[in-house]
């Protein structure tokens, strides 16, 4: 990051002194990501139709600012834009207990403020619990049809009202831990936990929720990916207790780097956490236009006991970094 240099002047009635303090400050970042998809829609117990996504296109900006004692203060402020329909409806309870439903042009993202040095990182505000993080680059259809959240898992939260403290490195060894406020006397408050290794190409971490989706709800999550050459593997197990009734999900994943530009790639998973007998599995493949842009095509297939739901998603897109 480009880095400003200031210079100070110390002036008194009696005696001029020019001083020059050398204060580096770290530029902020601005940076973003627009991710559009073209879907086609085929349900099996109703009929077809076609939709444009924005998937999870974002702007943000981030930086760090030297302190003293090897100190260095963190942040982050982060909203999701919707490049297909300009907003999204949000909805809403307000202290009365009245429903409400709004239109959002922006969606608030990872937003905090922090602290970092030899000690590890602590950091206060909104962002992605230790359980969701921990999947690590798992999930390679995140933010489409294709991700976990939408048949394999409940447990992929971007909480409010947390702090979290995340240990510094040892020989690959990350722990971190998220305290969510509840802000409430009558409610619990959450705890999200991980424990992640990574070592060369190697990746696993367990992590652990209680009380996070609400009272008497826990989970926990083991996640494992290799890379190997071109080939990368992962896989995810995960299981949701709620008040003594526990269901089970996992998924693996797999991609290949069939040239510099083109990755192909496959997921299948079943879990029976968001909905009986759910299986999910999709195809893909990215092709690589730039640095910071490829083009990309899928297929993803749902099914569940509930055959009403079931439906095939075919697309293609764009995505742009910046």
């Amino acid at each position: 990051m480009k880095k400003i240099a200031l210079s100070l002047a110390i002036a008194s009635p009696v005696l001029v002194q020019a001083e020059t303090i050398n204060l580096e400050i770290e530029k902020p970042e601005f940076y973003g990501k627009i991710n559009v998809t073209q879907e086609f829609v085929q349900q099996k117990d109703a009929g077809n139709y076609s939709q444009l996504n924005s998937n999870a296109s974002r702007l943000g900006v981030k930086g760090k600012i030297a302190l003293e004692h090897g100190l260095k203060a963190v942040y982050q402020v982060e909203y999701e834009v919707f490049a297909d329909s300009g907003a999204k409806t949000l909805k809403g309870e307000d202290d009365a207990g009245d429903k409400y439903e709004y239109d959002s042009t922006l969606s608030q993202r990872n937003t905090f403020i922090g602290l970092e040095g030899g000690f590890g990182r602590i950091q206060a505000g909104m962002f992605d619990t230790p359980f969701k993080s921990a999947q690590n680059k798992v999930d390679l259809f995140n933010d489409l049809r294709g991700d976990i959240k939408n048949i394999i898992s409940k447990s992929e939260n971007r909480a409010k009202n947390s702090v979290q403290y995340s240990s510094p490195s040892f020989a690959g060894l990350v722990a971190t831990v998220d305290h969510l406020n509840s802000e409430d006397e009558d409610v619990n408050n959450g705890l999200s936990a991980s424990l992640a290794y990574t070592r060369g190409d190697i990746y696993v971490a367990y992590a652990y929720d209680n009380e996070v989706n609400g009272e008497l709800m826990n989970a926990q999550r083991v996640v494992g990916q290799y890379k190997v050459g071109a080939v990368q593997l992962g896989a995810l197990w995960e299981t949701f207790d709620n008040d003594g009734t526990s269901e089970e999900g996992w998924m693996a994943s797999a991609a290949f780097k069939a040239t510099s530009d083109v990755t192909v790639k496959a997921q299948y998973g079943a879990s029976d956490i968001k909905t009986k007998g759910g299986v999910s599995y999709s195809l893909g493949a990215d092709y690589k236009l730039a640095k910071n842009a490829k083009t990309f095509v899928y297929a993803t297939s749902e099914e569940s006991d509930d055959e009403s739901k079931d439906a095939q998603y075919y697309g293609a897109g764009l995505e742009y970094k910046f």
